[in-house]
């Protein structure tokens, strides 16, 4: 059932992985769908591919972000669905990590993602959905991954304070926890067998989870299905975060 007919959909970070399965949904399930990502030639064969709107922005830097939100607003006017999805994961310890690498994923994880939803705020509809791409990390603890897991977990405390703020003009905010997913980002991160085996041993399913498994969770959450749920975090993990 086309559930989502006429509503305008806007996506961080849709040209792969979760984002770009959440696109395909959102489109399949009758959205106006635009998403946005930093590699030009990765985001114009996802608009392709998914026929979408792709837009050019980095979401590390408020002046894309800006840009981005006028040319939504100038091309779409207002914004029903808003999938702040773009993220980076590093490993490094405590004691070793380099400023770089903190500034880096602090930028996109969690400045990026709290001004996206800033500057978005005057485009949302009243009755919008607004939903947060976190993760379990903010919840599990993974050694080595302690700024990537503080990035997510800040993440989280704002959208309890984004629901009770956006209240008042009946905006859902919520955030999905994804845990081990089977996307391009773990090859980006080095996955190999050993790793996978070693995930999945800590997912109670016995397996790695889909980007359409996510994408599922992302739809429900921005149809009228979910129109009691708000300030929530809800975890796609297979239970590894039990």
């Amino acid at each position: 059932m086309k559930n989502l007919i006429d509503k305008v959909a806007v996506i961080t970070g849709g040209n792969s992985g979760i984002g770009y399965a959440a696109a395909k949904k959102l489109k399949e399930k009758g959205a106006n769908v635009i998403i946005t990502g930093r590699r030009k030639e990765a985001v114009e064969k996802a608009a392709r591919e998914l026929k979408v709107t792709g837009l050019i922005a980095d979401q590390s830097r408020l002046t894309d972000i800006e840009n981005f939100a006028a040319q939504v607003k100038a091309q779409f006017g207002k914004v029903d669905i808003l999938l702040v999805n773009a993220g980076i994961t590093k490993f490094s310890t405590i004691e070793l990590i380099a400023e770089s690498q903190f500034d880096e994923m602090m930028d996109v994880n969690f400045k990026g993602a709290y001004f996206t939803l800033s500057r978005f705020i005057p485009l949302l509809n009243d009755g919008a959905s607004v939903i947060m791409l976190s993760s379990t990390s903010a919840t599990i603890s993974p050694p080595s991954a302690s700024v990537y897991a503080a990035s997510k977990a800040a993440l989280n405390a704002v959208v309890k304070i984004a629901a009770l703020e956006l209240a008042s003009r009946k905006i859902r905010v919520n955030a999905v926890s994804p845990g081990p997913i089977a996307t391009e980002i773990m090859n980006k991160i080095g996955l190999n067998e050993t790793l996978e085996n070693q995930l999945v041993q800590s997912v109670p399913v016995g397996r790695m989870g889909t980007a359409d498994e996510v994408a599922n969770m992302i739809h429900y959450l921005a149809s009228k299905d979910a129109s009691f749920l708000t300030g929530a975090n809800f975890l796609v993990d297979g239970g590894q975060s039990i």
